[in-house]
C-alpha cells in the first residue's frame, strides 16, 4: 500500500500505540489497522485532488471512554458499564466522521470522569511517559488517557470532557494543549453525564492550531442537546463580538487571588517569564481582582457531586448498568450490592456527598449557597472583562453612546486572563494512594485554578511551557463567554512567544 503524508502519520500513530501500550492510555483500539490505513489513504487522495472533507480529513482522533461510540464499548472506566455498547454515537463523534477524521480508539479516564489523576479506573491507572520505575507520575485527570495518547504520538488529537478542569489539567501535566470551549458551543448529546451544568467536550492536541481545527469540526448547534446554544444565539454572540476594536494587542488580566502561597515556585517563575515575553511583544499586563475565587473550589465540590448523585441514580442493574451476582444485601435492599460493588470508591464518595447536600436538612446550607457563589464567580468575571457577557441583557444605547461606552470598557477592562493551570508539578501516583494523611479531598486542590472558568462557563485553554522531563507546566488563558476565537488567538500568541524564548534561551 502506497501511503501519502496522512497515511504515513497514521502508520506512525499505530506503531506508537503498540510501543506505548504499557502506559495504559487506551482501553480499546481498532482491531483492523489495515482498514484505518485505507481510510487515511482515501483522505490522502482527497487532499491531493483539492477536495478534502475538512482540515482534519484522515487524521486519527482518540475518544475519551465516556463519549458514546456505536462500534466500540463505552465503559466510563467503570465495572457498572463494562461491556456496554451504545446504540448510537455521540454528536461529536458523528461530526468528526463527517469531517473525514478516523477514530483511533477509546481512552482511559477516572471512573465517570471523577478524579484528577486518571487512576480511579477499572482498567488500571494511566502512567506517565516519563515513568522510570514501577512508580509513575500522574498525567492528570480525568482525561489523562486522551492527553497521554496525544503526548506520545498515538493520535493526531483527542476528545476529552472538562467538568472542572479535566481537559486542562492533563494537558498541563503532559505538555500538550487542552481547550475547553464555552459551555453549550459543543454538543453533549451522547456524552455520559457527570454534572450537566458543567460538562463540556474539549480538545487535546499538540498545538493550538490542531486544537482549533478539531474544535471547528465539532462545534455546532444540536437540537437533541437542550444545553446546546442555538444558531440564532450564536449569530447574536458573533454580532456582539464584532463590535469590539481590532487592536491586535491584548490587555491581560492577572488575578491577585491566584497568587497562592501553595503555588509551586517553578510554576510561578514560568508564569512570570511568560508574561514578560508577552509584554515584549506589545501586550499589556494589568492586576485584577476576582474575590469570589477563594470560595469557587468549595462551591464546585458541592454542585458537581450533587448533580452526579442525581445522574448516577439510574445505574441500579435494573434500568441501566451491570447487575451484581447477588443484588440484595443483608437488609434485603434491591440493587444496594450492585451499586456498592460496581461503583469505585471515588464515585461512591461523591454520590454520598451529593446526596447529603441535596437532602432536606442540608440543601439550604450547601447546595443553595453554592449556587449563589457560582453566580458571584460569574459576576466577578463580567466585571473585569472589557466585553460584556453577550447573553446578558444590557441597557439600550444609541449608536454614538454605544461606541463611546464600548471604548471606555475596553480601556478599563481586560481581554483575557492568564493564570497557571495547576498548583503543583505532577505528583507520584504512590503519594496519592498512600499520602495525604488518608484525606482524599486534598487531591481536590489541583482544580483550584481551573474550576472558576467551569463555574462561569467560560472558554479556557492550557498552553504548555517548554520544559524538560516530567516537570511539566501549563499556563491557562480564559476569555469572556462566547469569545472562543480570542482565547485561541491569544493561545497561539503565547505559544509563539514561549517557543521563541525556548529557541533563544531567554
Amino acid at each position: 500500500m502506497s501511503l501519502g503524508r496522512i497515511g504515513q502519520q497514521a502508520k506512525q500513530c499505530l506503531k506508537n500505540q503498540v510501543e506505548y501500550r504499557h502506559l495504559n492510555a487506551f482501553v480499546s483500539l481498532t482491531t483492523f489497522p489495515e482498514s484505518t490505513l485505507q481510510d487515511c489513504e482515501k483522505a490522502d487522495e482527497r487532499h491531493q485532488n483539492g477536495n478534502p472533507l475538512s482540515t482534519i480529513d484522515g487524521q486519527l482522533i482518540a475518544i475519551k471512554d465516556n463519549i458514546c461510540t456505536s462500534d466500540r464499548p463505552t465503559t466510563c472506566a467503570s465495572a457498572m458499564l463494562q461491556g456496554f455498547y451504545s446504540p448510537f454515537p455521540a454528536t461529536v463523534v458523528e461530526r468528526l466522521k463527517a469531517s473525514g477524521a478516523v477514530v483511533a480508539g477509546k481512552t482511559n479516564l477516572d471512573e465517570f470522569g471523577m478524579g484528577s489523576h486518571s487512576f480511579n479506573s477499572i482498567h488500571g491507572p494511566v502512567k506517565s511517559s516519563w515513568t522510570k520505575s514501577e512508580d509513575s507520575r500522574s498525567v492528570g485527570g480525568s482525561s489523562g488517557g486522551s492527553a497521554l495518547a496525544v503526548q506520545t504520538g498515538q493520535c493526531f488529537a483527542a476528545l476529552g470532557t472538562d467538568t472542572g478542569g479535566s481537559v486542562r489539567l492533563p494537558a498541563a501535566w503532559t505538555g500538550t494543549v487542552g481547550f475547553k470551549p464555552s459551555y453549550g458551543m459543543v454538543s453533549r448529546w451522547g456524552v455520559v453525564a457527570y454534572a450537566n451544568s458543567l460538562d463540556t467536550v474539549g480538545v487535546i492536541a499538540r498545538s493550538v492550531e490542531a486544537a482549533k481545527q478539531v474544535y471547528n469540526a465539532i462545534k455546532c448547534y444540536d437540537p437533541r442537546d437542550p444545553t446546546s446554544i442555538s444558531s440564532l444565539t450564536r449569530s447574536r454572540i458573533q454580532s456582539h463580538l464584532s463590535r469590539r476594536s481590532t487592536n491586535k494587542h491584548f490587555r491581560i488580566g492577572i488575578p491577585r487571588e491566584y497568587l497562592l502561597k501553595e503555588l509551586h515556585p517553578s510554576i510561578h517563575d514560568h508564569w512570570s517569564l511568560a508574561l514578560q515575553s508577552l509584554q515584549r511583544k506589545g501586550h499589556s499586563v494589568h492586576s485584577i481582582s476576582l474575590p469570589t475565587t477563594k470560595a469557587a473550589l468549595a462551591a464546585y465540590y458541592v454542585l458537581a457531586p450533587a448533580e452526579a448523585s442525581s445522574n448516577l441514580a439510574k445505574y441500579d442493574g435494573v434500568r441501566y448498568g451491570n447487575k451484581a451476582p447477588n443484588d440484595r444485601d443483608k437488609s434485603d435492599v434491591l440493587f444496594s450490592s450492585t451499586r456498592g460493588q460496581n461503583f469505585g470508591a471515588e464515585v461512591r464518595r461523591r454520590i454520598l456527598l451529593g446526596s447529603y447536600t441535596l437532602s432536606s436538612t442540608a440543601i439550604n446550607n450547601y447546595f443553595i449557597r453554592a449556587q449563589k457563589v457560582r453566580r458571584l464567580v460569574q459576576d466577578d468575571f463580567n466585571t473585569v472583562f472589557a466585553m460584556k457577557h453577550p447573553l446578558l441583557e444590557h441597557p439600550k444605547e444609541t449608536t454614538s453612546s454605544s461606541s463611546s461606552t464600548l471604548k471606555a470598557e475596553e480601556e478599563n477592562g481586560v481581554d483575557i486572563i492568564i493564570t497557571p493551570t495547576s498548583l503543583n508539578l505532577p505528583p507520584l501516583l504512590s503519594s496519592l494512594r498512600d499520602g495525604d494523611d488518608g484525606d482524599p479531598t486534598k487531591q481536590f486542590q489541583e482544580d483550584v485554578y481551573t474550576v472558576p472558568a467551569s463555574l462561569a462557563g467560560l472558554p479556557a485553554i492550557s498552553v504548555p511551557v517548554p520544559t524538560s522531563g516530567w516537570q511539566q507546566v501549563g499556563l491557562q488563558i480564559m476569555g469572556q463567554y462566547g469569545d472562543d476565537e480570542m482565547v485561541l488567538d491569544a493561545a497561539r500568541e503565547l505559544e509563539g512567544a514561549l517557543f521563541i524564548d525556548a529557541e533563544t534561551g531567554d
